[in-house]
């Protein structure tokens, strides 16, 4: 069996060794310095999140999936990260979601030895047909997990992109990924409780990935998610507050506006900004990818 001890992940943080005796304030501060570091060793990895954004906007622009695969807390991250893109950025279900190692019971509770099994990591590729087309995230902190990286050597085989997502530098992980991100957070304030700091860096990454991918690929105006699906009271009034600030209409004309236009944000700011009909607003931003900026234009 592999010894894991040595592995940043899993060693003794001396600045909280003494955490069990300490009073609440003062554990709570003890874990607020160590959280102050995650942005830092996010930030160092910039570069390989730019490269990895670059590539999965052409995928993904050209039909292909953003796939997280990973397990226990890690494989929770990416499928809460990939759910969400549907409501953001009207992403659609089958071209962004999850595979957990042990499946969706697993999301609830551990399900005993299924990241260490490699076979089960191909078959539910095999199960959604993985293509040359699609990306294929591995989120693990250690880079260690065998649902993972079989995950990732599978992508390979069938020449996906691969991502591996870590918190150890020269991980087993990022030597089969494509790209490698690793932000090394360090020792945890509970050893080895890699829901803490690595979690939170985990989850940096994929909101980057996912929302720089989002934005280069049209579902961003300005900076506003004009792709939302406004299926509730909040996400209408969000939207409609939206077309409001952007044409500087009143509440009431987005409101009417966002109604004409079949619930669509970007078809309701074409058709107020170059006073077109719906069908028009929305055949130019399927011209244009749904990039309002170059639908405006082409108007």
């Amino acid at each position: 069996m592999e010894n894991i001890h040595s592995l940043t992940t899993e060693t003794e943080n001396p600045d909280t060794r003494d955490i069990d005796r300490d009073d609440t304030l003062t554990m709570l501060k003890k874990i607020n310095n160590e959280d102050k570091k995650v942005a830092a060793a996010v930030e160092k990895e910039l570069p390989q999140i730019a490269k990895a954004v670059d590539l999965m906007k052409e995928r993904f622009l050209n039909g292909g999936r953003i796939i997280y695969a990973g397990a226990g807390s890690s494989g929770r991250m990416g499928t809460l990260d990939a759910v969400e893109l549907t409501p953001t950025y009207n992403v659609d279900p089958s071209l962004a979601f999850g595979l957990m190692a042990g499946g969706k019971e697993a999301m609830y509770r551990a399900i005993e030895g299924a990241e260490d099994s490699k076979e089960l990591a191909i078959q539910d590729l095999k199960d959604v047909n993985l293509t040359d087309k699609d990306i294929v995230i591995g989120i693990a902190a250690s880079g260690r997990t065998p649902y993972t990286i079989s995950a990732l050597e599978y992508g390979n085989q069938v020449h996906a992109l691969t991502i591996a997502v870590t918190c150890n530098g020269e991980s087993e992980m990022a030597k089969v990924a494509s790209i490698s991100i690793a932000p090394v957070v360090g020792p945890e304030v509970i050893s080895g409780s890699t829901r803490m700091k690595a979690g939170t860096a985990q989850k940096m990454v994929v909101n980057m990935l996912s929302t720089a991918t989002m934005i280069a690929s049209g579902k961003v105006y300005q900076n506003y998610m004009v792709n939302v699906q406004p299926t509730n009271e909040k996400l209408v009034i969000r939207a409609t507050n939206m077309i409001a600030s952007i044409t500087g209409v009143g509440y009431d004309e987005a409101y009417e506006l966002l109604k004409a236009s079949d619930m669509s944000v970007a078809a309701a700011i074409l058709m107020h900004e170059k006073h077109v009909d719906k069908d028009k607003a929305h055949a130019a931003l399927s011209a244009c990818h749904g990039k309002v900026s170059e639908a405006l234009q082409q108007l």
